[in-house]
């Protein structure tokens, strides 16, 4: 039994010293140690062994226990600092490399703009009013005197979810909204996103954004209109910009007419961003059809107004000088760092 309790010491201690992680540490003290152990299963068999030799071999049975276990907290110990200057090695900071920046997000293009224009109204008394993008077929084209067979409706082809539920093609059905629930005067603007089937270039979007404003009161006139969007445009673009306004025909405004600018990028001579005419439409204007007034409740021989619709990225192209409005909606950070 002697030559078996050094037989483990022996064994134990090349095991030790080659240990390589905590684990094998654990594992080899169960192995030696442990109840099933190999020097428990020897002890268990002291009941065999002579009165006389009993005393001996239970003092080098402890002997080998205590030198087991003290190799084994030794090794342990080590194996801990070991793994723990790896750890600081793999966590370290170094305090003299200079620190990371930190990117600071900034406004879009179309929200600088946005933000302008609505300050600019707002100090003319207008107020911002909202309403929802996916619109009823009534606010989008009925009320605004567009009946199911008129013919405008082709030029505004956009993207149906059933028959009488689309996707708004102008901010105009949020002024229907607000004559209905708003006795004159009425003095708002409505910006927000419209949706058209338009082929992408560099100036149409089937996605876009309008700011759409209505004024109706007594005695408002198309002086009042024409007064009121070239105070704005001016504001905007400055005292020194060159706008015109052109009649047209809208179903919901009469008489009706359109602003342009001079194309910021040939100064009016003609280029691939203007079609060669030298002038970029801004917006559409005119007098609120009676019609209109009417079908919100709205009596027209006691009130009348004006509207105007403005397509929100066009007015950014025209502020920054950006010839192609795709680049608004590419999200190029390239591009975005120059606002």
């Amino acid at each position: 039994m002697k030559e078996q309790i050094k037989q483990i010491r022996q064994v134990a201690e090349e095991a030790i010293a080659a240990a390589q992680s905590e684990q094998e540490i654990e594992a080899l003290r169960i192995r030696f140690l442990g109840k099933k152990g190999e020097l428990t299963a020897i002890l268990k068999q002291m009941g065999g062994v002579s009165p006389e030799e009993r005393p001996i071999i239970g003092q080098l049975a402890n002997e080998v226990r205590s030198y087991i276990e003290e190799q084994i907290s030794t090794i342990s110990a080590s194996l801990k600092a070991q793994s723990a200057a790896k750890k600081l090695e793999s966590e370290k900071i170094d305090v003299t490399i200079p620190g990371r920046a930190t990117t600071l997000g900034q406004k879009h293009p179309l929200n600088i703009v946005l933000d302008e224009i609505k300050e600019i109204f707002l100090g003319m008394g207008f107020d911002v009013a909202e309403g929802p993008e996916v619109e009823l077929d009534y606010y989008n084209f009925e009320a605004l005197n567009i009946p199911k067979d008129h013919p405008a409706r082709d030029t505004q082809d956009t993207f149906y979810i059933t028959e009488n539920i689309l996707l708004r093609t102008q901010t105009s059905p949020v002024q229907v909204r607000v004559m209905e629930k708003q006795k004159p005067p009425i003095r708002v603007i409505s910006p927000g996103r419209v949706y058209r089937s338009d082929a992408v270039d560099a100036t149409h979007s089937p996605v876009f954004h309008q700011i759409e404003g209505l004024v109706v009161d007594k005695g408002i006139t198309m002086g009042d209109l024409k007064g009121t969007l070239e105070d704005f445009a001016k504001r905007l673009y400055g005292d020194d910009s060159v706008f015109r306004f052109r009649p047209h025909h809208f179903p919901f405004t009469e008489p009706s007419a359109e602003m342009d600018t001079m194309c910021f990028n040939c100064q009016g001579k003609g280029c691939r961003l203007c079609k060669g005419e030298g002038w970029i439409e801004i917006l559409g204007c005119g007098m609120v059809h009676p019609k209109v007034l009417a079908n919100c409740g709205i009596d027209p021989e006691e009130y009348s107004g004006f509207a105007f619709g403005l397509g929100l990225e066009r007015i950014v192209m025209r502020r920054f000088g950006i010839d192609d409005m795709r680049l608004l909606f590419e999200n190029d950070i390239r591009f975005l760092n120059q606002f």
